[in-house]
């Protein structure tokens, strides 16, 4: 099982540690580093500035949403990088959910999310072949563009930059089991949000017809430290925003994948609480027990006899979100 550092998206601001905790990764052996966006900071441009101050590490996007971007657009970027970073490029990308697809990125969420997402991922391999000009007779992504307000004129084109490679890796944030399921068949990984390596049954199902060399690469909130409780608030705090904040209470993916891991009334009362204003409550609603199982936090014993349970499964990948070195080199050291 490989490591990588999952650095997330900026808050308020830029992170200044951002930099030197990618550089300390690469120094203990991490195989790659992940940036994300959101509705802030976008996930290309510091995975930019990150590859200019590296050498080594793999780069990912942990998610770059579909919606910023036409799937040509997110293939320039991740084709650019590549060349600029010598070949370290790794595309991860997600489609998000109504509320941020809607009301941030003002373009309406797919009917079917499924037939979205592999018109996506099949302009963007076209792309990065170039073995002919991009077309696609597409339900959301045409190309060329040949809709009621088209002047007729669109023609299709392929890169005028020849991509370093081909099979660049292609991975998605998928949480549905139909989602999951597709994504073995068009995608080279996945990239889970919440991983339990205690309930791998949840995910037995959509997993099984992954071929050899599918990536999976589950985020993991990990803090060495004294006090488990103390630990695991972060990570309750991340799940609670999640859950009660980052979807609409009639869809919201990251309930129902929570629902589908075992705990569909608590994910019902996270909701009711953030909606009502009381985060603090939400966050203490997050049950620890659900919160220990998809996160690394403890003593480093403690958390050397999980991560026996983390290569058990299928995780190929496990991204470590931290912003303490001690951590990453504790982790570095109880992997090898």
């Amino acid at each position: 099982m490989r490591l990588g550092l999952a650095l997330g998206y900026w808050g308020r601001g830029p992170e200044p540690r951002h930099v030197e905790l990618a550089q300390e990764a690469e120094r203990l052996g991490y195989d790659s580093v992940w940036t994300a966006e959101a509705w802030g900071s976008d996930a290309f441009t510091a995975l930019t500035w990150i590859a200019a101050h590296t050498s080594r590490i793999k780069l990912g996007t942990a998610v770059a949403q579909m919606a910023a971007r036409t799937p040509t657009a997110t293939a320039m970027q991740a084709l650019t990088l590549d060349h600029l970073s010598g070949g370290r490029m790794r595309l991860g990308l997600g489609l998000s959910g109504p509320q941020v697809v809607e009301g941030w990125y003002g373009r309406p969420f797919p009917a079917s999310p499924l037939t979205a997402t592999r018109e996506y991922v099949d302009i963007v391999r076209q792309v990065l072949r170039r073995e002919a000009p991009v077309t696609l007779d597409g339900r959301f992504h045409p190309l060329p563009y040949r809709g009621p307000d088209a002047t007729g004129l669109g023609k299709p084109l392929k890169p005028i930059t020849h991509p370093r490679r081909a099979d660049l890796p292609v991975l998605l944030g998928a949480e549905g089991p139909k989602n999951i399921a597709q994504t073995t068949r068009i995608a080279d990984g996945w990239l889970p949000l919440y991983w339990s390596p205690y309930r791998t049954d949840a995910y037995e199902a959509p997993l099984a017809g992954a071929p050899d060399g599918f990536l999976v690469a589950p985020m993991a909130l990990a803090q060495v430290c004294d006090d488990v409780a103390e630990g695991l608030l972060p990570v309750k705090g991340m799940l609670a925003f999640y859950i009660g904040g980052m979807g609409h209470a009639a869809r919201n993916f990251h309930a129902d994948l929570m629902s589908r891991m075992g705990y569909p009334d608590e994910a019902r009362r996270i909701q009711e609480l953030f909606r009502q204003g009381h985060r603090a409550e939400a966050v203490r609603a997050v049950p620890d027990a659900f919160a220990d199982a998809i996160s690394l936090t403890g003593p480093r014993a403690r958390i050397a006899d999980r991560l026996t349970a983390w290569r058990a499964g299928p995780v190929t990948d496990l991204l470590v979100t931290t912003q303490d070195p001690h951590t990453l080199r504790v982790l570095a050291e109880l992997n090898q």
